[in-house]
Parts: C-alpha cells; sequence; structure tokens
C-alpha cells in the first residue's frame, strides 16, 4: 500500500472513531431513547433514558426526574448502562492507543514494530467498543418493539416508540466498528517507511560518507 494512501486511511479511521466516541459518549446520557405520545394530552411527550425519565410540555419546556434506583429499573436498561460505560473505556482507550501508532505521529518512528503492535490494539479496542455500543440500543430498541406489538396489552394503552438515542447509539457503533476496521487495515497492510524527513535524510548522509570513504581508498 503506498504511504500516502496508508495516512490518509490511517487519519479517516482516527477521525471515524473519534466522531463514534463522541456520539456514544452523547448517546449514554441523551434522555430520549423512548418517546411516548399521549393521545388524550398531545401537548405532553415523554421520553425515557439510561438515567432519567422526562417530560415535555409546550408550555413549561422539559422536566426530568432521575430514576430513584437502579436495581428497579428493567434488566435491559440496568445491563445497557453498564455496556455503555464500557464502550465509552474502551473507545478512549483505543483513541489514546491507537494515536501512538499512527505513521504521522513522530514518537518512536524508528519503531515501527512497536508503533504497528499499537495501532493493531487500538483498532481492537475500538472495534470492541463499538460492538459493546450496538449490543444495548439494539437489546432496548428490540424490546421496544416487543412491547410496541404485545397483543395482551390493551389499544388505549399509549406504547413506547424509538428515541432519537438509539439512532444516534446505532451510528456511534457504526463509526466504531468502521474507524477500528480501518486502522487494523493499515496495520496489516505492510510496514510504513519511515516518515519522518530528518531520519531519511540521515541515512542518506550516513550511505554517501560510506561511499565517499570507499572511493578515497580506491585512490589512495
Amino acid at each position: 500500500m503506498p504511504l500516502v494512501f496508508r495516512t490518509v486511511a490511517q487519519l479517516a479511521g482516527i477521525s471515524l472513531s473519534l466522531l463514534g466516541w463522541v456520539l456514544s459518549c452523547l448517546a449514554n446520557y441523551l434522555p430520549n431513547w423512548k418517546n411516548l405520545n399521549l393521545e388524550l394530552n398531545e401537548m405532553e411527550n415523554w421520553t425515557m433514558g439510561l438515567w432519567q425519565t422526562c417530560v415535555v410540555q409546550e408550555e413549561g419546556g422539559m422536566q426530568c426526574k432521575d430514576f430513584d434506583s437502579f436495581l428497579a429499573l428493567p434488566a435491559e436498561l440496568r445491563i445497557s448502562r453498564i455496556l455503555m460505560f464500557v464502550s465509552n473505556g474502551l473507545g478512549f482507550l483505543g483513541l489514546l492507543v491507537s494515536g501512538f501508532g499512527l505513521d504521522c505521529l513522530r514518537i518512536g518512528e524508528t519503531q515501527q514494530g512497536l508503533k504497528k503492535r499499537l495501532l493493531i490494539l487500538g483498532g481492537l479496542l475500538l472495534w470492541a467498543s463499538g460492538l459493546t455500543a450496538l449490543i444495548p440500543v439494539s437489546w432496548v430498541a428490540h424490546v421496544t418493539v416487543q412491547e410496541f406489538w404485545d397483543e395482551t396489552v390493551p389499544e388505549i394503552v399509549p406504547r413506547w416508540e424509538f428515541g432519537e438515542a438509539l439512532f444516534v447509539g446505532w451510528f456511534a457503533g457504526f463509526f466504531l466498528v468502521l474507524g477500528g476496521s480501518l486502522l487494523n487495515c493499515t496495520a496489516c497492510s505492510g510496514q510504513a517507511t519511515p516518515a519522518s524527513g530528518h531520519y531519511a535524510a540521515a541515512i542518506t548522509q550516513d550511505h554517501c560518507q560510506q561511499l565517499e570513504m570507499k572511493t578515497t581508498s580506491l585512490h589512495i
């Protein structure tokens, strides 16, 4: 793989991963994982997140209340909290580790083997972060669909629907997986040439000095 294409792919991978990590942190704290519209009172909309539930009124704005007990939450919300925290932590570590493995970073430019291992490890961490973000979002969406089409619940009872945070979480997981995959592909594509012009110039100068010494000895 040419060095220019490799560098562009690495920058694209780290940029997508950073965007995915920011979106996963945002989805973790957004209060609208589920939306509920009341037909009897169209001026009120209810939203539910992992940490609180909110009511949005046209005249009174938004009022939110934190959940009183973690154990009283449904299983999908309890586990989703843990998985989203894990996703945020893995994403941060992945960005930190893979950042030191980028070819454009001058730190450790003479240790290409170490940089390659760091890039692979960072890509795997980002890939795992994307999966741990997709699992809770998809689980909550699956439970929402099941409850929406539950025939045992009377039709007059309001049903929860998808909230905007679910789509933010899906995009976050997709960007993290895509970014980690790009970083792993560039790391496994081959060893990079020295990125520093100073380092390349030093090697060239050393070769020139050796050639000059050999030429002088031949003249003698």
